[in-house]
């Protein structure tokens, strides 16, 4: 058995007709780090709130280290939790607030300034120990609930958008930290976010929810690569990949304005019998430049430019195709001005497909 299990686990609060969670199964292994990410109102929270004992299992079974936990009370989980909010307690200094679980836990004096030094000094809050946290920035509040959490030595860390108050330098230098952390600490870590970003960054394998059930389970590259359907794929990824919906005659894909493309034999045999498809394809997979141009020359494409963003390392390019906005991700050297008009191509086998009806991946 694996070191968390969660089977068959949905969550149904009173008076509604719809369950926040359903048919959730997941398997964890023993110091793995497991991103849940999805969109507000997705459920991710609410089952990482089931696993850790504050909400309420409906149906199925939680099993932790190989024994069932629905029915044990929070504090004998063997569990530590980090907080969105942070959660810390305003009179006390850093150096309380970390310790303070341990002195409830009956923890010996000495081992707890044993374990609160270490804290202190892995999470570089040496000069801020007798600080509270009014005097404290956002991210030093952070640590210090990174810090409450691992002194108290847990095998599962528990982490619920914590994150999310920071600002943008101060979001990538935490996901370092916490990346440090799980790494140094050998902990099973459980991470949920909105932020896509943080959970292809961070996590060893990724659950993308929407509406309370799991669309797919994957390492990060696998959802990006290989989505099973358009909200996956829509989903991960920065800029959106682009869809059209075309309309598929053997080896020929038209889109809603008349602009056409020819695929492979191989392709179109995918597609046969389907009238019509959802095309999917991510903005690094639209090429500006000559030599992709004139290897996929038969499906040469013009555009307008409608808008520019540069990145710094990057350009993206915003311009009308397929009778849909759409966006194009290409190098720092790639430039082009709003007005202009610009040929591209669409690399033929970096295209996704999805069936019209359903939305779930065709494969190719």
């Amino acid at each position: 058995m694996s070191f968390i299990e969660l089977k068959n686990v949905c969550k149904e609060y009173a008076n509604t007709n719809k369950k926040a969670v359903t048919d959730f199964n997941l398997k964890i292994d023993e110091k793995e780090f497991i991103a849940f990410v999805g969109p507000s109102g997705c459920g991710k929270s609410t089952t990482l709130r089931m696993i850790a004992g504050f909400e309420e299992i409906t149906s199925g079974e939680l099993y932790i280290d190989g024994k069932k936990m629905n029915e044990v009370a929070p504090r004998d989980r063997g569990i530590s939790m980090v907080f969105q909010n942070y959660a810390l307690y305003p009179h006390m200094t850093v150096e309380k607030n970390i310790s303070y679980g341990l002195k409830n836990m009956k923890v010996p004096s000495k081992e707890i300034k044993k374990k609160v030094d270490w804290a202190i000094d892995i999470l570089g809050l040496s000069e801020y120990r007798y600080r509270k946290p009014k005097n404290l920035s956002g991210g030093q509040r952070q640590r210090v609930a990174l810090g409450r959490a691992i002194v108290k030595d847990q095998k599962v860390f528990l982490m619920d958008e914590p994150l999310s108050n920071l600002d943008a330098k101060l979001r990538v230098s935490m996901r370092n930290e916490i990346s440090k952390l799980h790494r140094n600490l050998g902990s099973t870590t459980i991470y949920v976010t909105h932020d896509q970003v943080e959970a292809m960054t961070m996590a060893d394998r990724i659950v993308i929810m929407k509406d309370g059930v799991v669309q797919q389970i994957g390492k990060p590259m696998d959802l990006y690569e290989h989505p099973v359907n358009k909200f996956v794929a829509g989903f991960i990824g920065s800029p959106q990949m682009n869809f059209y919906n075309v309309k598929v005659d053997g080896n020929k894909i038209t889109f809603a304005d008349g602009n056409s493309i020819s695929v492979n034999e191989e392709i179109s045999d995918k597609l046969k019998n389907r009238k019509e498809v959802i095309l999917g394809i991510r903005g690094e997979d639209i090429k500006f430049d000559p030599q992709n141009i004139d290897v996929f020359k038969e499906n040469r494409q013009k555009a307008v430019i409608e808008n520019t963003e540069i990145m710094g390392n990057e350009n993206n390019l915003y311009f009308e195709f397929g009778g849909t906005s759409s966006v194009a991700r290409v190098s720092k050297y790639e430039v082009a001005g709003v007005g202009e008009e610009v040929e591209f191509v669409f690399v033929p086998h970096r295209i996704h497909f999805f069936d019209i009806a359903t939305e779930e991946a065709i494969s190719i």
